[in-house]
């Protein structure tokens, strides 16, 4: 839920806001919180319960999307798909299951937190293709027309520079690649109080 652009100190104050939400998922996924989260979040997205299956059940328990971007493009046998603010590892197990052993699934993510968990299971991820970095999405760490694929699922609205991100998205993707995300969107006007609330902004 943010505008366009943060100021640089608030941009800070968002990314440590951020981070500590979804630390708080990481560790303790069976709390409640503001937005579904795990296998019911997932089968309710329409995600089909074979995906859901080949991912390591404690990442599906840390699953938090807000849609289903392999609704819109799947993952061919052999692609390489970046999965941008990737959590736990959700969509990046699922892609890394689509495109098989000859293809890479590589999930970026600010939170170290749920990074360790997704790292963890991906050394158990039997088809081996499944890769975890830390970064931001407006300084992608890859080299250009690295990708097939760019994932987004419920973090382009938390990111303060937006411009940024969706260059660093087109950036990566090889000529005729896909960007596919799912996201909130405003179509109102945020009253102050909220545009103020970090909370609010982090969520």
């Amino acid at each position: 839920m943010l505008e366009e652009t943060a100021p640089k100190s608030r941009a800070l104050e968002l990314q440590a806001a951020v981070r500590a939400r979804y630390r708080a998922v990481a560790r303790r996924p069976e709390e409640r919180f503001p937005y579904p989260v795990g296998r019911r979040s997932a089968l309710r997205l329409r995600y089909e319960r074979t995906w859901i299956d080949a991912v390591p059940e404690p990442v599906v328990r840390r699953f938090v999307g807000v849609g289903n971007p392999f609704a819109a493009r799947l993952p061919r046998a052999g692609e390489r798909v970046l999965d941008l603010g990737c959590g736990a590892g959700f969509d990046a197990f699922v892609a890394a299951w689509l495109v098989g052993r000859q293809g890479r699934a590589v999930g970026l993510d600010l939170t170290r937190e749920m990074l360790d968990v997704a790292r963890r299971h991906a050394d158990a991820w039997p088809l081996r293709n499944a890769v975890f970095r830390l970064g931001r999405a407006e300084r992608l760490p890859f080299e250009s027309a690295e990708f097939d694929v760019v994932l987004s699922n419920g973090v382009l609205n938390l990111v303060p520079d937006k411009d940024a991100a969706f260059q660093e998205a087109f950036r990566v993707l090889r000529p005729g690649g896909a960007f596919v995300a799912a996201d909130l969107l405003v179509t109102g006007e945020v009253p102050e109080e909220v545009l103020a609330d970090m909370d609010a902004w982090s969520t």
